[in-house]
């Protein structure tokens, strides 16, 4: 049977001069110049861009139309393994238990209370299922309570484009109040006396520009900050203690922290301490003092700073926990009698209790890899704090840890309806030798008796950018690849911070191909070490992530049996071009500004996927995307799969998928978002077991 014929884009020379250095781009086209409207209205996209993304999808359904029934099992045994009437483990507040559940069969969760240390006596707040019936997507950012628990307020994404609409409804009457709050971004706080909602707008590019504070239960909006920096991002929030509503702003290198007092939430915003180029700081209210997480003084890997001054500016600060290199602080909470910091060191975590008389003690387990993070609470004035911890054998745990008493409370485990035996399996942390001699962590997942001979299929899974780190969790969806003898294997690579955000730095804007070659060096230690075989290994990579899959691809397409590349970030060059993208001012820390800059321009092209493409064999490569992705733009991966189809001198098959109702998350709903997973773990199977030769 023959196979379909691929989509033919068509090309169209673009011309680009740039800094004295000209590019050509044939697929510029693709771009539909009109996107911002297209991210609020997906109907709005030129007739010929649409006719040639959905027709890449036809090409893509009839190439994996045989691993249909795949998609449907793999689809079915992740589904089994979310319980499906699950619910969060109750967060006191006061008179009040906040948590939120899912109904049977539902998508979205329902957000709920009911009386403190009471089993009965639920109030719904808000049900998220009911609002999305009939929308192909529904998206709840931020949704929280008022102080005085007598309002619930909301943020709705219903494109995907992440231009949030808020609401706030009065919990007595069930009314909606005021005028909804359009064009904003998913975050808004309300103030510590529950009078006032703070909310963020975004502009015609996406990009979060201003602050507005109006009454809480409906009036006129006022603004009290506006960003003239393109490059900083926004966000808002409340002090520990509840002392402060604290503005923040920064992007990748750089924050400024500004206060409004709650005593008087209608002041002015003071700056703490003005922003310096490479210098971020955080801080929080501790009762009677500012504690301050900065990188401030060389501090690469942050430390703990103090200051009892009511504007804490810089030269206020005390040292208090001092930096250490490879112990990465990497945030605190703050209760009235402790504070307790989150640490990571050597890709593993650990969480510190400190009480306001100095006495520390530690909390961390045992397991070669594992995943901990403080997930906290709403009360200030409290001995507990709740943390989760999970490791790619162990599901998902939440304890409520008493600071004093250091005792341990299991509140939940995560159920698996299907069963899991975590004697079956086993992780393992591994570490490949880079070019430069740095040792990558790999954590490894797979089923005891599983050879390591080389014959098993391995997935390779990577990052590597902004400083997040690639936390070893437990994943239901994952399980589906090792049960069938599968090997998962996650690399650690500079970028992230998963050693230290020297780590990230190492990975970072000049030094950005340490990303790339840490995880060639991560997969050629698991063909040494018989873990996997040359051309047997599926890479993964989403977002910056993706940008990863297509560095690898062109460095190394003989190491790897299929490519996949979710909502990927390839075209880095003309995006970080572009200055009416949202993301691209704000970015050019992290990759360097092509526009002023000529090494930067020079070592972008030098990398950026689409620009690197060239005549080579490749691998078989799924794209997807979303038309809706205001973060990496349906085009990204549709230039870059046309050029890849020119370039390509094998016959594999290169495919994208496009969610045409959805954003740079996917789909919204638990098991939709389920049903894209699984296609892209078929393909995986598929493309190495050569189905598409079939």
């Amino acid at each position: 049977m023959a196979l379909p014929s691929p989509p033919l884009a068509r090309k169209v020379p673009h011309r680009i001069e740039q800094l004295g250095r000209v590019r050509t781009d044939d697929y510029a086209w693709l771009k539909d110049e009109n996107w911002q409207q297209v991210l609020r209205d997906p109907k709005a996209l030129r007739a010929d861009v649409r006719e040639h993304l959905e027709a890449e999808n036809a090409y893509t359904k009839a190439m994996l139309a045989s691993t249909e029934p795949l998609q449907a099992e793999l689809f079915a045994e992740m589904k089994g393994r979310i319980k499906e009437d699950d619910a969060s483990v109750p967060a006191p507040d006061g008179p009040w238990e906040y948590y939120s559940r899912y109904a049977i069969g539902a998508e979205h969760p329902i957000h709920a209370r009911r009386p403190r240390g009471a089993s009965d006596g639920e109030q719904i707040l808000l049900d998220e299922d009911a609002l999305a019936k009939g929308k192909a997507y529904y998206q709840v950012g931020a949704a929280r309570h008022s102080p005085d628990h007598a309002l619930f307020a909301w943020a709705a994404d219903e494109q995907g484009s992440e231009y949030f609409v808020i609401y706030v409804k009065d919990l007595a009457s069930g009314n909606l109040l005021g005028t909804p709050i359009d064009s904003a971004y998913g975050d808004f706080t309300v103030s510590p006396d529950s009078q006032w909602l703070y909310w963020i707008w975004r502009d015609e590019n996406a990009r979060p520009s201003k602050i507005f504070r109006r009454p809480a239960r409906g009036g006129e909006d006022v603004l009290i900050y506006e960003e003239k920096d393109e490059g900083m991002f926004l966000g808002v929030g409340v002090a520990s203690d509840h002392s402060h509503v604290l503005i923040h702003v920064g992007n990748q290198e750089t924050t400024e922290l500004w206060l409004i007092p709650a005593s008087d939430p209608t002041a002015a915003p003071v700056v703490a301490e003005p922003r310096r180029v490479g210098v971020k700081y955080e801080l929080d209210h501790w009762t009677d003092r500012w504690v301050i997480r900065t990188n401030d003084d060389g501090a690469v890997d942050f430390k703990l700073s103090v200051s009892d001054a009511a504007v804490p500016a810089k030269a206020t600060w005390r040292d208090w926990i001092a930096h250490q290199p490879g112990r990465y602080l990497t945030g605190f909470a703050a209760y009235a009698g402790h504070l307790v910091r989150a640490e990571r060191v050597d890709a593993l975590d650990r969480l510190v209790v400190t009480a306001r008389d100095g006495r520390s003690h530690e909390i961390a387990f045992d397991e070669e890899a594992y995943a901990l993070h403080l997930e906290g609470g709403y009360e200030y004035e409290t001995t507990t704090t709740r943390f989760v911890y999970q490791s790619p054998t162990t599901p998902r745990q939440w304890f409520d840890y008493d600071l004093e008493s250091r005792q341990r409370t299991l509140r939940k485990t995560q159920e698996i309806p299907s069963g899991h035996d975590a004697s079956r399996y086993v992780a393992r942390r591994l570490y490949a030798s880079a070019a430069d001699g740095e040792q990558v962590p790999i954590t490894v997942l797979m089923l005891k008796d599983t050879p390591l001979d080389g014959s098993a299929p391995v997935l390779l899974y990577g990052y590597g950018s902004y400083g997040h780190a690639m936390e070893p969790a437990f994943s239901i969806r994952n399980l589906s690849l090792v049960d069938r003898g599968w090997i998962w294997a996650t690399a650690h690579i500079r970028g992230g911070s998963d050693k230290g955000w020297g780590w990230f730095l190492d990975g970072r804007r000049e030094k950005k191909t340490n990303t790339f070659t840490d995880f060639i060096a991560a997969a050629e230690h698991l063909v040494v070490e018989r873990y996997a075989a040359k051309g047997r290994i599926a890479a993964y990579g989403g977002s910056a992530g993706g940008m990863l899959m297509g560095a690898v691809a062109n460095l190394r397409p003989d190491l790897w049996g299929a490519i996949i590349a979710a909502v990927p970030f390839v075209d880095v060059l003309n995006t970080m071009s572009d200055t009416t993208l949202p993301l691209t001012p704000p970015e050019w820390p992290e990759w360097g500004n092509p526009l002023e800059d000529a090494d930067a321009y020079d070592r972008i092209a030098g990398y950026s996927p689409y620009d690197q493409v060239k005549d080579q064999p490749y691998p078989p490569v799924l794209a997807t995307g979303g038309l809706s992705d205001p973060r990496v733009t349906y085009w990204e991966p549709a230039k870059w799969v046309a050029k890849l189809r020119e370039h390509n001198t094998a016959d594999t098959p290169i495919l994208l998928k496009i969610n045409m109702d959805a954003g740079h998350g996917g789909a919204s709903g638990r098991f939709d978002f389920l049903k894209e997973i699984a296609l892209d773990y078929a393909f995986a199977i598929w493309a190495l077991d050569l189905g598409w030769k079939q």
